[in-house]
């Protein structure tokens, strides 16, 4: 992509937490920065991406050139990379995937979406996959409240992503598209398990006043719990159907903005 495209894409991303128009409108992207090999300047570059659990892969296509892209040179020489996903900005090391575990991944990429598979056949070279694993990963910068609709925001926007994925694929469940949606849930289990454990208790101590909303939204955890393992069950069977995935997306979504919702009235203004 031309630089000032690019610059126009990054100043979009960082304005809207990682929501742009034009031809990402609702695409899976990051702004990966890289250290120059040769220059040691920070450069930054707009990246499709996929979830992989802890994890996250890109793939170095640079559009179908017959040449590798900068930004997979530079991190080869140096593998510590920032990267910004709109809610949160992390270090990461950048893992470039060899062999099987390569091949799977990028076969996966490619099931998902076949474009994967044009641009390597264009480059007539092997398109690197590579992994960026978390190092830093803190929360989002700012008063709590605030930090707080970034992270239900994160979900929210992945929530939409995946559903329009499942609303689109065909009669089979691509093997990406399972990860998207076990990824999402792991996050979400996570996010509950830490605000059951610690925000909550600590809300309680200092409002006592709260406990009636603080065990409403302990209640709407366990609705939700129920729901993700609900997903988690279709998407253990060996073929799921796509239709029957939608609709339980479509329950959890429901679910869970009506508890976000909630939460935010309630929590963000004393959080903050």
């Amino acid at each position: 992509m031309p630089i000032d495209f690019n610059q126009q894409i990054i100043e979009e991303f960082r304005a809207n937490k990682g929501q742009v128009g034009g031809p990402f409108e609702g695409a899976r992207l990051l702004l990966l920065t890289t250290v120059g090999a040769k220059t040691g300047a920070r450069h930054t570059t707009p990246l499709g991406y996929l979830p992989d659990g802890d994890r996250v892969l890109v793939i170095a296509s640079a559009g179908g050139a017959p040449r590798h892209p900068a930004w997979y040179h530079n991190l080869r020489a140096n593998p510590q990379v920032t990267v910004e996903d709109g809610a949160f900005t992390y270090q990461a090391k950048a893992v470039v995937l060899e062999g099987d575990e390569r091949d799977r991944m990028f076969a996966r990429a490619v099931e998902l979406d076949p474009g994967w598979g044009r641009y390597e056949s264009t480059a007539k070279r092997v398109l690197p996959v590579v992994a960026l694993v978390p190092t830093d990963y803190g929360p989002p910068s700012g008063p709590m409240g605030e930090a707080l609709k970034t992270i239900h925001d994160a979900f929210r926007k992945e929530l939409a992503l995946i559903r329009a994925e499942v609303a689109a694929s065909g009669p089979r469940l691509a093997a990406q598209l399972r990860v998207n949606c076990l990824t999402a849930c792991q996050g979400l289990h996570g996010h509950h398990t830490k605000e059951d454990g610690f925000m909550f208790p600590a809300l309680e101590d200092r409002y006592p006043e709260l406990a009636p909303v603080v065990e409403r939204l302990r209640a709407e955890h366990a609705v939700v719990q129920g729901l993700v393992e609900r997903l988690q069950a279709l998407l253990a069977a060996d073929d799921p159907d796509p239709k029957a995935l939608l609709g339980e997306v479509d329950r959890l979504i429901g679910e869970l903005e009506a508890h976000l919702d909630y939460e935010e009235e309630h929590l963000v203004p004393l959080l903050n």
